[in-house]
């Protein structure tokens, strides 16, 4: 597979704000020419962005619309993805469909992450990680952001709790491994 270039979004959307006006702009559109019909759309949602922070290079912000919650995230400079030939800018051309590209995979903050390769004229290459799917369920944008927390606290807390139980384990496991062998059951 032959890898190209990835591209930056423009310079005017260096400023966090343009960006996030831009996304919410593009997305609007595209519900309007692609999915303002489709079944599985929620229409009750409106296309939104929240939580926009910054992780090194990266911009990463939740974007909200009828037909889905996602994380997307943009790169400062040349993003760690290969970007394969037929997602190039010059392949893609004026296609401003924003629907979901091929799957990528690349590390941020020493956690691998798996995405899906995004393109669009006004933005440039961008990852896009579907977190919600199923939007019928939902009344508005504050349930989904509630539900989406919860998800995330969920989480939190059982990180927490297996960290509680995590120490013992990783001590007994760097023990065998190091040691080569097993450790015998002692009296």
């Amino acid at each position: 597979m032959n890898h190209v270039e990835w591209q930056l979004p423009p310079v005017e959307l260096a400023d966090d704000d343009a960006l996030l006006r831009a996304v919410a702009a593009i997305y609007m559109d595209s519900y309007r020419r692609h999915f303002a019909d489709g079944l599985n759309v929620n229409p009750r949602l409106p296309v939104e962005t929240r939580a926009l922070r910054r992780i090194g290079p990266w911009r990463l912000f939740l974007l909200l619309t009828p037909w889905m919650l996602a994380r997307l995230l943009f790169h400062d400079g040349t993003a760690p993805i290969d970007v394969p030939a037929e997602w190039s800018a010059a392949t893609r051309g004026a296609s401003d469909d924003v629907g979901i590209g091929p799957a990528v995979s690349f590390t941020l903050m020493e956690s691998a992450q798996k995405a899906h390769l995004n393109h669009h004229p006004l933005l440039g290459h961008y990852a896009l990680q579907p977190l919600v799917l199923a939007m019928e369920r939902y009344t508005d944008a504050d349930e989904v952001f509630a539900a989406w927390d919860t998800v995330i606290r969920t989480r939190d807390e059982n990180m927490k709790r297996m960290n509680k139980h995590c120490p013992m384990q990783k001590e007994i496991s760097r023990r065998e491994f190091l040691s080569g062998g097993r450790r015998r059951a002692q009296d």
